[in-house]
């Protein structure tokens, strides 16, 4: 669905996941999120944001993060001001990816593993990575700037058995069914 206003402006993206069972290695799970220019929205991202790492503007970064899954429901959020976002970023990916430190997991492995995506009060996304549980990692939306209407996102969970590394390289090329044959291929925004 769509808006009537201004678009997207402040989101939040929501990471839970339940730690590992005593004496097994800690399960580490990340939200990214990767830039994209106006005029290469497709191309090589502009910058990455991660745990470590935020926007050199300020408008995307890390507001709560968890190396374990300890903490009672969503224990990590990365905030992406939108509205702020310079003109010259026409399109930004947002994923999660699954730390192989311990060996390799994917998200089937994962417990009561979790994504939301919220505007103020209203959430936009939630997806609990059952549709992608042989993936190692997932692009989870995407937001593109629409012109004078401003920010929109569609639902973009889509697999990948990428390490985390080489996949922020990749996930913002990872390919999209039609534009119509899934619900989340209409627009979501909220003034």
């Amino acid at each position: 669905m769509s808006s009537s206003g201004g678009g997207l402006g402040k989101v939040e993206v929501r990471l839970k996941w339940d730690p590992s069972p005593l004496g097994e290695p800690a399960r580490h799970l990340d939200i990214v999120a990767a830039t994209y220019s106006a005029d290469d929205p497709h191309g090589q991202p502009v910058y990455i944001v991660h745990y470590d790492s935020r926007s050199p503007d300020g408008t995307i970064n890390m507001t709560r993060h968890s190396q374990t899954g300890q903490g009672f429901g969503y224990v990590e959020v990365m905030v992406l001001e939108l509205d702020r976002l310079a003109a010259a970023f026409g399109r930004v990916v947002v994923g999660v990816v699954i730390h192989q430190d311990g060996g390799r997991r994917t998200f089937g492995d994962i417990h009561n593993a979790g994504v939301s995506v919220v505007q103020r009060y209203t959430e936009l996304l939630a997806d609990d990575f059952i549709q992608v549980a042989d993936s190692t990692a997932t692009t989870v939306a995407e937001f593109v700037r629409n012109g004078s209407a401003g920010w929109e996102m569609h639902e973009m969970v889509r697999g990948s058995g990428s390490d985390p590394v080489p996949f922020t390289l990749e996930m913002g090329g990872l390919p999209r069914p039609p534009a119509g044959d899934a619900p989340e291929d209409r627009p979501t925004g909220t003034a």
